[in-house]
C-alpha cells in the first residue's frame, strides 16, 4: 500500500495530466494518492489569468471519479511548491520533465531534515499531432485541444 504525492496547477486538465494522474493511481495500488492543486495566490503568479481554484478542483475530481483506481486520494491545496512532501513520509512522487527540478529539490530538503528520499517517477511529455508536447499554454492560446489535435 504505498503512498504518492502528486502536484500541480492542472489549468486545462490536458493528456499530460491524465497520464500522470493515471500513474500516481497505478503506484499508489490500494495505498493512497495526495494530490496538490495550486492555490489562486500561487496560480496567479503567472503571466496569464489562471481559472479559479474551485474550477480548477471541480474538473479534477471530475477526472478522478474516471480513473480505475483503489487507492484513496485527497485534495490539497499547495501555497509552496512542497505541500506535504517535507513533512510527511511518501513512497513515490510523480512528476513530468518539467516539474522533475522540484522533486529533486524536495528530496534535496528532505536529506537535510534527516527523512527518506521519495522515489521520483518521472513521466514523459505527452504529445500533441504534431509532435510537440502538449501544454496548457498551447491549449489556451487555441493552438491545440486537451488531447493534443492541432486547431489551427
Amino acid at each position: 500500500m504505498a503512498k504518492v504525492a502528486i502536484g500541480g496547477t492542472f489549468e486545462c486538465l490536458h493528456d499530460g495530466h491524465r497520464e500522470l494522474l493515471r500513474k500516481a493511481f497505478e503506484l499508489a495500488d490500494s495505498g493512497q494518492v495526495d494530490i496538490g492543486l495550486t492555490s489562486n495566490a500561487m496560480a496567479n503568479k503567472r503571466s496569464r489569468k489562471i481559472p479559479d481554484y474551485p474550477y480548477r478542483e471541480l474538473q479534477l475530481l471530475r477526472y478522478i471519479k474516471e480513473i480505475p483506481k483503489k487507492a484513496e486520494y485527497r485534495l490539497i491545496e499547495l501555497n509552496d511548491p512542497y505541500g506535504k512532501t517535507l513533512d510527511e513520509d511518501y513512497d513515490y512522487i510523480v512528476v513530468s520533465p518539467e516539474t522533475h527540478p522540484v522533486a529533486l529539490k524536495i528530496n534535496s530538503i528532505r536529506k537535510d531534515k534527516g527523512m527518506k528520499p521519495i522515489e521520483i517517477v518521472r513521466i514523459g511529455f505527452v504529445l500533441a499531432q504534431d509532435s510537440e508536447r502538449i501544454s496548457s499554454t498551447r491549449i489556451v492560446s487555441g493552438e491545440i485541444d486537451i488531447h493534443g489535435r492541432i486547431l489551427r
